[in-house]
């Protein structure tokens, strides 16, 4: 599986063939993903054979929702180990949410992957080929009302990117300097690994921090993300300040809405307030609930109370798109539904 490989030692997997083999090999994996090897056109039809299979993974579901802006893909890796990548088309930009774990063990009480728990990390080349078959994907056949090309990769999908750091660290490496990708174009997600973040931010590529923070306060934040309880509000803050700091780079706070637990005038004032401090971009979005959870998205009208209040507190906040309410489109849901049914 060529993905697995990393881009300097392709030359193994072309045994006797001329150097410019690897040189289009490079090209077709990583500038120019095509859906599968026999669409490799320049290379021989023995060459192109020996090369499949292409992806280190298998689509074992695909769901399609907003009228076909958004496409979730369940993937299934050869030693069973399943993971989810989700594409979402909008007017300006085409954008992967991609997985870096199979599973979670974080343990987000809201979250669907941290209720399924911890399988295994992904290899840098499974991330990667997450974004090249989207790429195929979109030269093929692109998404309704966005661009036609992959503008965008968040790794919001399944797993803590910044817990499996030495294999994320890889797949940006491939993404910016392989496929090109601007790093100003990436966003790496996290609840709040410290020693991460510090580590991320000595790395000569610009990417987006994001801090899914989702409370203002920690006993708050403790129930919702465990892990605040190693690295409460405070570390968290000092680490994003310091990656902002050594960037130059605005961070930006998730912030999943919750009704009744984080929904709340004291929370969106909490919110402005740490918002200000690392003068970071925040961006809401309403639970999308799972069946496993007791929580539940605030009202329409609830939403835009929490949004105003932050705002008039002074955050400069972006209300988001809730994306693939008609399918499994939050992270982990796909898996659980089909774990569900399988049992």
């Amino acid at each position: 599986m060529p993905y697995l490989t990393a881009p300097e030692d392709l030359a193994t997997l072309l045994p006797g063939e001329p150097p410019y083999r690897v040189r289009q090999l490079r090209e077709w994996l990583y500038r120019s993903p095509v859906p599968a090897a026999a669409d490799m056109t320049n290379l021989p039809a023995a060459l192109r054979a020996r090369l499949e299979p292409l992806w280190p993974f298998t689509i074992e579901a695909e769901q399609e929702g907003d009228r076909g802006q958004t496409v979730k893909w369940l993937l299934r890796a050869s030693d069973g180990a399943s993971f989810e990548a989700v594409l979402m088309a909008y007017p300006r930009r085409t954008t992967l949410c991609l997985s870096s774990q199979a599973g979670c063990a974080m343990g987000c009480t809201f979250c669907a992957t941290g209720q399924f728990g911890f399988e295994r990390h992904l290899q840098a080349g499974e991330m990667v080929a997450q974004a090249a078959y989207a790429a195929a994907r979109l030269r093929a056949r692109p998404l309704p009302g966005g661009p036609g090309r992959l503008g965008n990769i968040v790794f919001m999908g399944m797993g803590e990117p910044l817990a499996n750091y030495e294999n994320l660290r890889e797949a940006l490496r491939r993404l910016i300097e392989e496929m090109g990708l601007s790093g100003r174009a990436i966003t790496v997600s996290t609840v709040g690994v410290v020693p991460g973040i510090d580590r991320l931010a000595a790395e000569p590529w610009p990417v987006t921090l994001a801090l899914s923070l989702h409370a203002a306060d920690d006993d708050t934040r403790a129930s919702l993300v465990p892990l605040n309880r190693r690295y409460p509000i405070d570390e968290l803050i000092a680490a994003a300040r310091r990656y902002a700091a050594e960037k130059g780079r605005r961070v930006t706070l998730e912030w999943a809405l919750i009704e009744g637990v984080n929904d709340t005038p004291e929370q969106a004032r909490g919110l402005a307030a740490i918002a200000a401090e690392l003068r970071a971009h925040v961006n809401v979005i309403p639970l999308n609930p799972t069946p496993a959870t007791r929580y539940r998205a605030p009202s329409p009208q609830r939403v835009r109370a929490f949004v105003e209040q932050a705002r008039r507190a002074g955050a400069n906040v972006t209300q988001r798109d809730t994306r693939g309410r008609g399918i499994d489109a939050a992270c982990g849901q796909l898996r659980t539904r089909r774990a569900a049914e399988t049992a």
